[in-house]
């Protein structure tokens, strides 16, 4: 196999270019942020397209060489930063589903990561359309697990994403993070051991979706843009945990979640419109909400959906984020 020093520039770039939404994937995991990780992805192409002359594929597949590079960016811009949570990593529920929704932004939250910026060529050299690795990169992008990655130090985070999201060997990964293999064990086991407390995050790589959460999130549609909260209440599962980001405020049951969705239309009237989109491996809804006979965007509700019931739905209040979904801010009403 020749060196990609033997071939020209552009042929090595166009074979990097390859991997872009698969080194997106994990830039996002690592920073939980879309526009941060669009940037080290760029930083990471640029870096490889310079050392392609030292790149050895006897030594490393192109695939965990970019990813090598790829982390170590990462480690470097994490240096310093806080941690990127959601709502419910903050403190605990709130009891009053009517309390006046007042934005933070001083948090960095994290954001959604559109599902469609997912490469198919995400297994890269272990046969990147194979069906079960797009399931396994898809479900290495849930909020749940992204979130509990939040909890760990960078150097276990990265330790974490290489071994059991991109399923590297410990010895691809302690060369990918300059250290040793039993270094690299050590710190899966603390990275694990702290997971544990966060949930079954690790174990939702390794279980299929619900089979049938889009009719479940499609009757939630119908019913959210007819105002129907009886509909909706009835799709919602008895300890049902609703999001706001960046409202730190969020919200535990079904009579809690029913009681907001009815001050959410008595607030904004009825009349909105929704989209289907899929984000972080779930289904979700891209929200317009009328606004002066138009449609404005307003949110990205991302849902879990388990047993044919809506168990979380983390809506992202956030505008600027229907840009990454390739969405438009408004649509005529």
């Amino acid at each position: 196999m020749k060196l990609i020093a033997a071939y020209a520039p552009g042929v090595a770039q166009q074979q990097f270019e390859a991997y872009r939404g698969d080194l997106l994937a994990h830039c996002y995991r690592m920073l939980g942020s879309v526009e941060e990780a669009e940037d080290l992805v760029q930083e990471t192409l640029l870096r490889a397209w310079r050392a392609a002359d030292r790149y050895d594929p006897r030594r490393a597949s192109v695939r965990t060489w970019l990813h090598r590079i790829a982390t170590n960016a990462c480690l470097t811009a994490l240096e310093g930063r806080s941690r990127r949570p959601l709502p419910s990593g903050l403190g605990p529920p709130g009891d009053d589903p009517r309390a006046p929704l007042v934005p933070n932004l001083d948090v960095p939250w994290l954001q959604p990561f559109p599902d469609a910026r997912l490469s198919r060529r995400g297994g890269g050299d272990r046969g990147g359309d194979d069906p079960a690795d797009a399931v396994q990169q898809r479900a290495g992008l849930r909020l749940a697990l992204v979130a509990a990655l939040q909890l760990l130090p960078a150097r276990q985070r990265a330790a974490l994403v290489l071994r059991e999201v991109l399923q590297l060997p410990a010895a691809e990964v302690a060369e990918a993070l300059d250290s040793s293999v039993a270094s690299v064990n050590s710190s899966l086991q603390r990275a694990r051991a702290t997971l544990r407390s966060a949930g079954p995050v690790l174990e939702d790589l390794r279980e299929p979706a619900d089979p049938g959460e889009r009719a479940v999130v499609e009757r939630y549609l119908i019913a959210f843009e007819a105002a129907d909260v009886p509909g909706l209440t009835r799709l919602l599962a008895d300890d049902v945990v609703l999001e706001m980001p960046p409202v730190p405020l969020w919200l535990t049951g079904r009579a809690h979640y029913r009681e907001f969705i009815e001050g959410v239309f008595e607030r904004r009237g009825t009349g909105w419109h929704a989209v289907p989109v899929r984000a972080n491996g779930s289904p979700a809804l891209a929200a317009y909400v009328p606004v002066d006979g138009v449609l404005r965007a307003h949110s990205i509700q991302v849902f879990d959906v388990a047993d044919g019931l809506i168990r979380r739905c983390v809506t992202f209040a956030d505008p600027s984020v229907f840009g990454h979904f390739g969405l438009k801010d408004v649509v005529p009403g």
